[in-house]
C-alpha cells in the first residue's frame, strides 16, 4: 500500500490494521470466503487476498504487523559515540573547515555504522534526538554595514528587474484595448 506523503503508518494505525488483520485470520478459519470478510471488515478484496495468502504461507505469524519499515535506527551506544565524533568536529574527520552539514554527518554515520541514511533520514534522526542546526553567533568580521546600505540604495535599484505594467494585460485577441 502507498501512502500519499510517503509517510506509511503510525504506530496506532498498524495496531488497528493489525487487529483487522486477527479477525480476518479467525474468518479464514471459520471457512469464510474472501469476499464475505471483506464486506465484514470493510476493507479491500485484495487485501483479504494477501493476508490470506501470507496466512496460508506462514500462519499467524505471517499476518502479524513486522513494526515500522524502512530506516535503519542507530542504538542508544551508537547515538553516544555520534554525538562524542560530532564533537571531535569535522577537521578530525577530514573534512576541511569546521562545519557539519547534513551530508558530511550522513557520510559519518556511514563510515562508523556501516547504515546508510538519506540527508532526510540523518536530518530526523538529529532531531529526534534533541540537535539542531547551528548558526553563527556573531556576524563576519569582514562585513562593512555601511558599504552594504550604499549598496542597497544605488547599486540595487538599478539592477532589479524592472516592475509590470500598473494594469493588468490581456491575452484576448477580440479586446481591442489588448493590441
Amino acid at each position: 500500500m502507498r501512502y500519499a506523503q510517503g509517510g506509511g503508518l503510525t504506530d496506532a494505525e498498524r495496531i488497528t490494521r493489525e487487529r483487522l488483520r486477527l479477525q480476518a485470520l479467525e474468518r479464514f478459519e471459520g471457512g469464510q470466503k474472501n469476499a464475505e470478510i471483506a464486506a465484514a471488515l470493510r476493507i479491500s478484496l485484495r487485501s483479504v487476498e494477501r493476508w490470506r495468502r501470507a496466512w496460508r504461507e506462514g500462519g499467524e505469524a505471517g499476518v502479524l504487523s513486522k513494526g515500522s519499515p524502512g530506516r535503519p535506527r542507530l542504538s542508544e551506544a551508537q547515538i553516544a559515540r555520534l554525538e562524542q565524533e560530532l564533537e571531535r568536529g569535522p577537521l578530525a574527520h577530514g573534512w576541511a573547515d569546521q562545519r557539519w552539514t547534513l551530508a558530511r554527518i550522513k557520510t559519518l554515520i556511514g563510515r562508523l555504522f556501516h547504515i546508510s541514511y538519506t540527508v532526510e533520514g540523518t536530518w530526523r534522526l538529529l532531531k529526534r534526538h534533541g540537535w539542531s542546526w547551528q548558526q553563527p553567533t556573531r556576524r563576519a568580521i569582514e562585513r562593512d554595514d555601511d558599504a552594504v546600505e550604499v549598496w542597497k540604495k544605488e547599486t540595487w535599484p538599478r539592477v532589479r528587474a524592472p516592475r509590470r505594467r500598473p494594469t493588468p494585460g490581456s491575452s484576448s485577441r477580440t479586446r481591442p484595448g489588448s493590441r
